[in-house]
């Protein structure tokens, strides 16, 4: 139900709105109509202003179109922004079936809009752990298929070639469309340490073998963790994503094919990222019952802001290059050259 902005503003400040609009206790969503909102500096939004980061439940805006200032400001608040009720439902599909992990995602984006990208880290570690272990994500893993089989891959999983002053890291594994794998963790992070560590490397550009750049985890390996808390732990003493942030402005990505989870979440971080026009990307982990995992909610706000993430994230919609040139998540485009790419 897509509530009338009046309506919405009086229930967010009534002093039962948390419960109210709740992933257990109530709504598991706020879906509030802005389309001709007329706010004016005299409304008292105070209320509303206040309570809507505190909700137990994502809030989406339904309408994109120009407000007046107190409008504009109030539709900052709300975690989702959407243009029209048949966006809304790719949402709320998600946000029923996985009304935990839903909650769980905006709310660490609305945590991580003031940390700094290792804090940001860490608090997506932590919620992400605590998914590993609820009941949404133990859902989704017993609908999977059993592990393939898999002859071992003599290939290093990710290639490290240095050219005078530039290191290039290739994903490595384009009979799986370069899943990120344990083992590409492991890659990606020794070649990263020597960048971090060697003044003379001015430059390391990071990009993927094979029709995909990155199609996100490998599902052979989720459910793989031992627990939950050594899961984090690891993810604290060798995470790629505060790696690549490390490297700061000398980081550029050329992706292709699917970028998938992982595969721009760690992208993301790159100083300039050039897409091949027939890139798609996508944020499917939420219907995993999970936050995205490997940087995302630390890399991906900085490019395109909280709500377009969030979109990402709450719709599991895959978008273009183009749109994402348009949105600020690619900085050039260029023809693909040679399959899928």
């Amino acid at each position: 139900m897509v509530l009338p902005l009046a309506e919405a503003i009086e229930r967010l400040g009534s002093p039962f709105a948390i419960e109210a609009f709740s992933a257990v206790a109530g709504d598991p969503v706020l879906a509030v109509d802005f389309s001709g909102a007329e706010l004016t500096d005299d409304d008292d939004l105070a209320a509303a202003y206040a309570t809507l980061p505190q909700l137990a439940c994502p809030s989406i805006a339904v309408g994109a179109g120009p407000l007046s200032a107190a409008g504009q400001r109030l539709r900052d608040r709300f975690d989702v922004v959407v243009a029209s009720e048949a966006e809304l439902e790719l949402l709320l599909a998600t946000v029923r079936r996985t009304p935990q992990a839903a909650l769980a995602a905006v709310q660490l984006l609305r945590h991580n809009e003031h940390l700094n990208i290792h804090e940001g880290l860490i608090a997506e570690s932590l919620m992400y752990s605590t998914l590993q272990a609820g009941p949404e994500f133990a859902t989704w893993l017993g609908n999977q298929p059993p592990p393939r089989s898999q002859k071992p891959n003599p290939e290093p999983a990710v290639l490290v070639r240095r050219a005078g002053g530039r290191l290039y890291l290739t994903l490595n594994r384009p009979e799986k469309r370069n899943a990120f794998s344990v083992a590409m963790r492991d890659g990606l992070v020794e070649g990263l340490r020597v960048a971090i560590h060697d003044p003379s490397i001015a430059e390391v550009v990071l990009a993927g073998e094979g029709p995909a750049f990155c199609s996100g985890g490998d599902l052979d390996e989720f459910g793989s963790f031992p627990d939950p808390v050594t899961a984090h732990t690891i993810r604290s003493t060798r995470n790629p994503a505060r790696s690549l942030a490390a490297c700061g402005s000398r980081l550029s990505a050329k992706v292709h094919g699917a970028c998938v989870g992982a595969g721009i979440e760690l992208a993301a971080f790159a100083q300039h990222i050039t897409a091949a026009e027939t890139t798609t990307f996508q944020l499917p982990e939420v219907a995993m019952g999970l936050v995205p995992g490997a940087g995302g909610t630390a890399s991906l706000p900085r490019r395109i802001g909280r709500q377009r993430t969030a979109y990402l994230a709450l719709s599991g919609r895959a978008i273009d290059a183009a749109t994402a040139a348009d949105w600020g998540l690619v900085d050039a485009l260029e023809e693909a050259n040679g399959p899928g790419r």
